[in-house]
């Protein structure tokens, strides 16, 4: 992960879309301590991580429900 002015640089997936587990587990890898610094970060700011990371399914659910309504438009 690189960060360039404060912006974090997500690396591009080095397996297909196809290729189902692989992708999935690269792009997990990928986030895993993505997620896990905005959780240190939440608990910092004095809020549970349990909750944060509570919030955050439900953010990342609404994300993907919006996505898919807006497709179907």
């Amino acid at each position: 992960m690189k960060a360039t002015n404060g912006v974090v640089l997500v690396p591009s997936p080095t397996h297909a879309e196809r290729e189902f587990l692989a992708y999935e587990t690269e792009c997990r890898s990928v986030l895993q301590p993505l997620l896990a610094g905005i959780l240190d970060k939440a608990e910092e700011a004095g809020w549970s991580r349990r909750t944060a990371a509570s919030a955050l399914m439900f953010i990342a659910a609404r994300q993907v429900s919006a996505a898919m309504e807006s497709s179907k438009a």
